[in-house]
């Protein structure tokens, strides 16, 4: 089998720059790997994922709950593996990923009460690892981002793309509990975190790329 590297963390954390560091510097390495991003809007298979994100099922993320959304995105998840990379996994293929089954622990996770989330949390990888026969990712890395600050990045984002945010980057205290649970998770599940600011202020990408970086070497060398 391979490796299935996941970068995870609240919307306006920084994954998708820290994405393209990644992917640029294990090519500069001479590293052969593949690049994975969940969902895959432009595909059938995330179909209920954008009526959910759209507010189709409701104006509010928690309008629709945990096990219920986590099920529109294990679905895209399989369609993926069975469609693209499940061949070139089992022939000892590395992975890094912009989200995974993570990212239900996180978001879904949040809708859930403190008591309750680490129930959740082993049926969310009961569905997809087990029942659903999903990899699990060898290494899970956490950007964590205070929500003032990713927030300022996701205004600047929209206004530099022209685009709207969704249901769940227009919660302010949605993505304060999301944050909650993705701390939760990492202990839970043994994640390793990335802190992407310092002294109230975001840390350089470099910065926070090299860190990246040295976890990632060290999972391929193991």
């Amino acid at each position: 089998m391979g490796k299935l590297i996941v970068l995870e963390g609240t919307d306006g954390s920084g994954k998708s720059t820290q994405m393209e560091l990644l992917a640029t510097r294990m090519e500069q390495e001479g590293l052969s790997f593949r690049r994975l991003r969940f969902p895959r809007y432009e595909k059938e298979s995330s179909a209920l994922i954008r009526m959910y994100l759209g507010g189709e099922f409701g104006s509010k993320p928690t309008d629709v709950g945990a096990y219920a959304a986590s099920t529109f995105y294990a679905v895209d998840r399989f369609a993926s593996y069975a469609e693209d990379w499940k061949d070139f996994y089992e022939q000892g293929g590395v992975l890094i990923s912009d989200r995974y089954t993570t990212s239900n622990a996180v978001h879904q996770g949040s809708k859930m009460p403190p008591a309750e989330r680490e129930d959740f949390f082993r049926w969310l990888y009961d569905l997809e690892f087990t029942k659903m026969q999903l990899p699990c990712p060898d290494l899970v890395l956490r950007l964590d981002m205070p929500i003032e600050l990713s927030q300022t990045l996701m205004r600047g984002r929209e206004a530099e793309t022209n685009t709207t945010a969704d249901i769940h980057e227009k919660d302010k205290a949605y993505l304060l509990s999301c944050r909650e649970a993705g701390a939760h998770a990492a202990e839970f599940y043994g994640w390793q975190n990335i802190s992407c600011a310092k002294d109230g202020a975001v840390r350089s990408r470099e910065d926070i790329h090299e860190e990246i970086f040295s976890y990632v070497k060290r999972c391929l060398e193991d």
